[in-house]
């Protein structure tokens, strides 16, 4: 199939020859939400073509009156010219020449106004989409702060990153993919701060982009806009999100966000570990807190990623135990390997967390305490388990949604797991030498040429202090140097 932009096809100054070709291209007499007004202009037949679900019906209907009541002398000496200057009263509209335009126009939203008698055409941007209310993002929920976040509109997305930075340099880039789909994507970003290299890769990524649709939106971009991220690298190297605030500063930062029509998730790129680590209400509570607030995600990042291997290792091999930690394992007799335990219970609460997602919301809660609660505490009746593993893989899983990045989240779990294999092949000489295999990925794992596990590696103290220390607001700061920013200081009068 020929790309559109490649196809190219003059409008016809003959009406039916228009509406033939929307016909025969798009389905205008098949399918039933086209809708095709056929009305006078001046004693001359005028076609206006759109689609039911994007008109707003009163618009149209005033369109039609006003142009309906022109004379003959009110559109000389240049017909298409006369509506688009003086009688088509709406903001954006556009002279189109192609037919092809004027049906890609029409599928994205848009209504096109024909003439008869004129190789022209007037796309009319008055649309409208079917959304859902604004409110707080369920993932990414906060005890005080704003409470909207984004929806499937991407213009509505992009309204509400402009309200929280009104600079003259944001700039929102329009960008389509999908042969088929032709999905709208927009590209923000701080003209004067955004490294322009960064900008121009993932405009170009996105451009380059060679598939018939995007149904699933943000994550199809994604893996577009990651292509040397090996797929058996599970660590996330960009961030997603669904709030406007937390875009809102990392553009201030200098990163660039990729929003996605049809999608309420938002990427943002490059980031590194630690962007995965911060959540908005850090930065809605007092410096103190949220400092506090940090270091306790930090000790729930260690938990979830070696807690568990930690135990069954000394559990397992209780020669390797300090005195002070002699109280670590079960003391009666198992049926099951502790092993076997954990990777049963770790494939149990997965499979609790995909019911709840499946689940009413009515019945969700329910589901969640009967699954937790009493089937943990029949398997340690009936003795395939012992109390201790129960335990412990509920603090691991309580740590894993403690994290602000589900993917991060998923990535640990999935370590997890397999540090648990290694421990019952290789014992603790194997699950050491995996963990060190896991660091090595991490520091060799690259985001947009941004180190992963920067500031750590490579070490820069100002970086390493940031992570470490809520800055407060009174404090402007400096912008991440990896970034590559055009304007290194975030003090305005600088």
């Amino acid at each position: 199939m020929k790309k559109r932009q490649d196809r190219k096809q003059q409008v016809s100054d003959d009406l039916k020859d228009n509406r033939q070709f929307l016909a025969d291209e798009i389905g205008l007499e098949d399918s039933f939400d086209m809708v095709a007004k056929e009305f006078r202009i001046a004693g001359r037949k005028a076609l206006l073509v759109g689609v039911d679900g994007f008109m707003k019906e009163e618009v149209y209907l005033y369109i039609v009156d006003v142009l309906s009541r022109l004379s003959r002398d009110d559109i000389l000496p240049d017909p298409t010219a006369s509506l688009f200057e003086r009688f088509v009263g709406y903001v954006e509209c556009e002279v189109l020449n192609d037919m092809y335009d004027a049906a890609d126009q029409i599928l994205s939203g848009p209504s096109v106004l024909f003439l008869d008698g004129e190789s022209n055409c007037i796309a009319i941007d008055a649309r409208t989409y079917p959304m859902r209310d604004v409110k707080e993002p369920d993932l990414e929920r906060v005890m005080r702060g704003p409470r909207d976040g984004f929806t499937e509109t991407l213009v509505e997305n992009v309204t509400l990153i402009r309200r929280r930075i009104r600079d003259f340099s944001l700039r929102a880039v329009y960008e389509t993919a999908g042969a088929r789909s032709q999905t709208d994507i927009g590209v923000l970003y701080l003209e004067d701060v955004a490294n322009p290299e960064t900008v121009q890769r993932v405009r170009q990524s996105i451009q380059a982009i060679d598939i018939d649709g995007l149904p699933m939106g943000e994550r199809t971009v994604a893996e577009f806009l990651t292509p040397w991220h090996s797929d058996w690298n599970p660590l996330p190297v960009i961030r997603y999100t669904e709030r406007p605030d937390i875009t809102a500063e990392y553009l201030l930062e200098g990163h660039v966000a990729v929003v996605v029509d049809g999608s309420p998730a938002v990427i943002l790129l490059p980031v590194t570990i630690f962007h995965h680590l911060q959540h908005a209400e850090e930065f809605h509570e007092s410096v103190i807190n949220g400092t506090f607030v940090r270091w306790a995600r930090y000790l729930a990042v260690f938990v979830a990623w070696l807690g568990v291997p930690l135990w069954v290792m000394f559990a397992e091999h209780r020669h390797l135990l300090p005195a002070v930690l002699d109280f670590i394992g079960p003391k009666e007799e198992v049926v099951i390997p502790l092993i076997g335990q954990f990777i049963i219970a770790e494939f149990g609460m997965e499979f609790i967390r995909m019911g709840l997602v499946h689940t009413p919301n009515a019945l969700a809660t329910s589901l969640g305490i009967i699954g937790a609660v009493l089937l943990g505490e029949l398997a340690v009746e009936v003795g395939l388990f012992v109390s201790e593993a129960i335990l412990y893989v509920t603090i691991a899983v309580l740590a894993y949604f403690a994290l602000p990045s589900w993917e991060l989240g998923i990535a640990l779990r999935l370590f997890r797991i397999v540090y648990l294999v290694v421990l019952a092949a290789a014992g603790p000489v194997g699950f050491g030498l995996a963990v060190l295999a896991t660091v090595v990925i991490m520091g060799t794992t690259r985001s947009w040429d941004i180190p992963y596990l920067w500031p750590v590696i490579p070490p820069d103290w100002s970086g390493i202090w940031q992570i470490l220390y809520r800055r407060p607001g009174t404090d402007p700061g400096r912008r991440p140097s990896l970034l590559r920013p055009g304007d290194i200081s975030r003090d305005p009068r600088s």
